[in-house]
């Protein structure tokens, strides 16, 4: 395997112990600068060269740095273009690095989080400080690392001249819910594949209320709760990231999905959990390398008229309580070959045809997208039909009564 580790820093820790594992297995491997690297765009010609030479490696691994984000991320869709494996796709950092867009995608995908305000005029700070909880509020910039970027403020005041500061020098800002069971500490689970792998709880020291490790804070081992992991291992997901460092605060009523890191820096981890977290990560992109993700959505794309479509019973109430196998019986099944059914935060493949349906169910179709629209309406109306025909029947039923 040729393995490419994209870091402007060969010699931090966290690049460092990739190299060596990933040599203890016989790889391949040169660190990279991605800032290095240039870009050939053409219908017939796509090219990446580093240092004016081809790229020839068949694995990349990032580990970009925020100030670098979109240099990289525009780098890693060049990669993705040419078909070549990358450990986390550039949707995967860009939607994390937001931490506006990733607060969206977590909270969609009902996955606990801090309340969360956005703000873009000063008139709305108080009203953001309520919706959130009230005093004290936690405000932060949407883009920020290790802990940079991020306040805590205890009165109205001091909050609104913070926000206002941070407006005036063009930062996006939220105002997010202050935990104060988990002042000071948080826990941080490395995700690798669909396995927590290592974690840690880091604790800040003195008065300070962030407790990054590269803000001298101090790690701990824990065992972690199995709700923890599984919180962990969906945040990653969503968001689209096979190797990521979750950030967790421990709420009264369970954990809370505080950040999630696409190069989450090694150090603290591995002294704190006692786990070769680096040859965790090696092992699975050798393991994983051979099977590359698809993404649906483009590659609907590419042909037009074909598409994905859902179903969302609690905007279709006849539907609810009966099974798929009437819904969608044989002569529909034969035009909707294909579907699935999304339930409990879970993805169900080729439902059995006796399973109900239920109020949140939300069934997922492929196929050419106007033949699909055309039977899902004539289903869907079929069934309003019959069920305003039941209706009339009963109250004629009862007026001769």
């Amino acid at each position: 395997m040729r393995l490419a580790i994209l870091s402007r820093g060969p010699r931090l820790y966290s690049t460092r112990r990739l190299v060596e594992e990933a040599r203890k297995r016989d790889c391949d491997v040169e660190v990279l600068d991605p800032l290095q690297f240039s870009l050939m765009i053409a219908e017939d010609k796509v090219q990446i060269l580093h240092k004016g030479r081809h790229f020839s490696h068949d694995v990349v691994l990032p580990r970009i740095g925020h100030s670098i984000t979109d240099h990289g991320v525009a780098l890693m869709r060049q990669f993705e273009q040419l078909g070549i494996y990358t450990a986390n796709s550039s949707s995967g950092i860009i939607q994390s690095r937001d931490k506006l867009r990733a607060s969206q995608l977590l909270a969609k995908n009902k996955i606990e989080i801090p309340r969360t305000a956005y703000v873009r005029d000063l008139r709305d700070v108080e009203n953001a400080i309520d919706d959130v909880g009230g005093l004290p509020v936690v405000v932060k910039v949407t883009q920020g690392t290790q802990g940079h970027g991020v306040f805590l403020r205890h009165t109205f005041r001091e909050t609104r001249n913070l926000v206002e500061a941070l407006l005036l020098t063009g930062k996006a800002v939220l105002i997010q819910e202050y935990i104060a069971e988990s002042h000071g500490t948080d826990v941080r689970a490395l995700v690798v594949g669909d396995t927590v792998v290592a974690s840690m709880r880091r604790r800040s020291r003195g008065r300070e209320f962030r407790s990054n490790y590269h803000l001298n804070g101090v790690v701990e081992s824990i065992d972690l709760p199995l709700e923890y992991e599984e919180v962990a291992k969906r945040a990653a997901r969503v968001l689209g990231l096979k190797v990521a460092g979750v950030d967790l605060l421990e709420g009264s009523n369970g954990p809370l999905v505080l950040e999630v890191n696409s190069s989450p820096g090694l150090e603290g981890i591995e002294k704190a959990s006692g786990v070769n977290v680096a040859a965790k990560i090696i092992e699975f992109i050798m393991d994983d390398h051979d099977f590359a993700d698809i993404d649906m959505a483009q590659l609907m794309r590419t042909q037009p008229g074909q598409g994905a479509l859902s179903l969302h019973l609690r905007n279709h109430l006849p539907l609810i309580g009966k099974m798929i196998e009437e819904v969608f019986p044989s002569t529909i099944k034969e035009t909707v070959p294909v579907f699935a059914l999304s339930r409990d935060k879970k993805l169900v493949w080729n439902p059995d045809p006796h399973t109900q349906l239920r109020y949140d169910d939300v069934v997922i179709f492929y196929g050419q997208t106007k033949m699909l629209r055309a039977a899902l309406k004539t289903v869907t109306n079929n069934l309003q039909s019959a069920r305003k025909s039941d209706s009339k029947d009963h109250s004629d039923s009862v007026g001769l009564g």
